[in-house]
């Protein structure tokens, strides 16, 4: 099978993010990101979805941390876009729920080629702080829909119950790269065929 290897790179006057991406990997990730909290939430998403990923980044967080997470979700999914090619085997759909203590995520993705973004993710809004460092919960929308309409998928993603936001946002990661992996999966029964009656999702 060739392999599903993309490298993107996006550079802008507000960020700088590279990020190389192997699909059929077995969950390593390195990461040169400035955000402690994003940084958790990518390496479980590399880990949870067996995806290899290299990623290093800057932005101007002296203004906030919009840019760089959405910037990210942008990268992100121009990887997934472009590893996957023209999605020939792909299992193309998956859907996860993933408990994360008190926390229920669900996502359930379907690899079309047509972006769409429904979620429902029932955060506060209060950044999360540790010590010195804060994360803005409300960057997570943006990045989820940046990811979203770069990969060409539809995405929906739900919190079903919760308290604590860093469990409700983790759970959130866990899911949609649980079913990311279930969808990008090789089907061997149809593994040089495009799962589409159209014969194509692009």
């Amino acid at each position: 099978m060739e392999k599903r290897i993309a490298e993107i790179t996006r550079k802008t006057m507000e960020t700088n993010i590279s990020v190389k991406l192997n699909l059929d990997g077995s969950g390593a990730a390195k990461l040169d990101y400035p955000i402690g909290f994003m940084a958790h939430m990518l390496n479980a998403f590399t880990r949870h979805g067996l995806f290899d990923m290299e990623l290093q980044a800057t932005g101007d967080l002296e203004v906030d941390q919009h840019h760089l997470v959405e910037d990210t979700g942008i990268t992100l999914g121009q990887s997934f876009a472009r590893a996957l090619g023209e999605k020939r085997g792909i299992h193309r759909q998956g859907s996860c729920l993933f408990p994360m203590d008190e926390a229920l995520a669900r996502a359930v993705i379907d690899i079309s080629g047509r972006s769409f973004f429904v979620f429902e993710g029932r955060l506060s809004g209060i950044p999360l702080v540790s010590g010195t460092a804060s994360f803005q919960t409300d960057t997570i929308e943006d990045f989820w829909q940046a990811f979203t309409s770069a990969a060409g998928i539809s995405l929906h993603l739900d919190i079903l119950r919760g308290r604590s936001d860093h469990h409700k946002i983790e759970a959130m990661f866990k899911a949609v790269s649980l079913a990311m992996r279930d969808a990008v999966a090789i089907e061997r029964r149809a593994s040089d065929t495009i799962p589409s009656t159209k014969g194509t999702l692009i």
